[in-house]
């Protein structure tokens, strides 16, 4: 999403001036006695003037200096896949050494890029990976990707949610769930 909103470029601001008394005549506000207050900045982006820019300094230092003719506006926002715990994602190749060979019991998320719901349950399944660190394994797999690995065990609808422990498969949940019902199947199969 951060990528779609490099730059904006805004080819125009400036404030008018208003009056807050209404002429008897023209019932017509005028705009001559009052300012209006400048545009609020927004958190994660900034404001910047491309230095061909000299119109700038006339303009004053409220509004007007930060958006001069030409001016740009960049998105700073962090990008959301970075700064959430990242859940590894497996392909057919690992699948075998690292969920089926594995010494602790691992939770896999079957999931595809256009699935709504699988979006739902991701920071679902990364915050499960903080809380049960070191106890529980867990693994995403993009079904178009890895279609072996899905047509093995099934896998008609995503999300799908398996859970694995020594080599077998123990128990699934099929679609997106509450946090709560994903805690309660995984703290069945905790090793202690």
């Amino acid at each position: 999403m951060a990528s779609l909103l490099d730059s904006v470029t805004v080819t125009r601001v400036f404030s008018l001036p208003i009056t807050s008394s209404i002429s008897p005549a023209s019932k017509v506000p005028s705009v001559s006695a009052r300012r209006i207050s400048p545009v609020p900045e927004f958190r994660g982006l900034k404001a910047s003037r491309k230095s061909s820019v000299t119109q700038s300094a006339s303009l004053g230092t409220n509004l007007g200096s930060r958006f001069a003719r030409g001016g740009r506006i960049v998105c700073e926002a962090q990008d959301t896949t970075a700064a959430a715990v990242e859940v590894p994602n497996i392909s057919d190749s690992e699948w075998q050494t690292q969920v089926l060979e594995s010494d602790v019991p691992v939770l896999v998320e079957f999931w595809a890029p256009w699935c709504g719901p699988c979006r739902m349950i991701h920071p679902i399944v990364d915050q499960l990976a903080k809380d049960f660190a070191g106890k529980f394994k867990f693994y995403k797999i993009n079904t178009d990707e890895s279609p072996n690995t899905a047509n093995r065990y099934g896998i008609r609808s995503v999300p799908t949610v398996i859970i694995f422990k020594d080599g077998e498969k123990k128990d699934s949940i099929i679609r997106a769930v509450p946090k709560e019902t994903l805690e309660k199947t995984i703290e069945r199969f905790v090793v202690e």
